[in-house]
């Protein structure tokens, strides 16, 4: 196991994400952030809580409650209604691998009138299978197939390492 980002360097990357997105989202009415169940949503509230501090955009969350392990047989909700018409959805996930996750997830959001849907993500594995890039992206690996990424946000030090 390797560390591919520890937790100064992740800090910086959420933070100039949450730059890129409040650059590219100035004359928006809003921007939700929806996060993908786990460091999905972990991410999504740190990129929140920061945009909140570098603007007077209106920032509201949400998380995409899913199962991972079997997102095609999964059933997709939402933590909570909100009004979406005319903002900017950010959609949430920790690694990007094929995109299977993030395909599904859009799922609810496809009939809302929102302006605009983005993605970010903390880590893009690049083994796209499906035509999804991400907006934001924290920091780009290529790996194998084979090799595993695991995102810890959940306690005091964040980390990234390589399985």
């Amino acid at each position: 196991m390797s560390e591919v980002l520890n937790d100064k360097q992740i800090r910086q990357k959420v933070t100039r994400m949450a730059y890129e997105i409040y650059e590219r989202n100035l004359h928006t009415s809003g921007v939700v952030f929806a996060g993908i169940s786990g460091m999905g949503l972990i991410l999504s509230e740190l990129l929140s809580k920061e945009l909140k501090a570098i603007s007077d955009l209106s920032v509201e969350e949400l998380e995409v409650q899913l199962d991972k392990s079997n997102v095609s047989q999964s059933k997709i909700t939402l933590s909570k209604e909100l009004e979406l018409t005319g903002k900017t959805l950010i959609l949430v996930d920790d690694v990007l691998n094929t995109g299977r996750t993030v395909a599904y997830a859009m799922k609810p959001f496809l009939e809302e009138d929102i302006s605009k849907m983005e993605l970010a993500v903390l880590v893009n594995r690049e083994h796209g299978l499906f035509p999804l890039r991400p907006d934001y992206t924290g920091y780009e690996l290529a790996t194998t197939l084979n090799e595993h990424i695991r995102v810890d946000l959940s306690g005091p030090q964040f980390s990234v390492h390589l399985l």
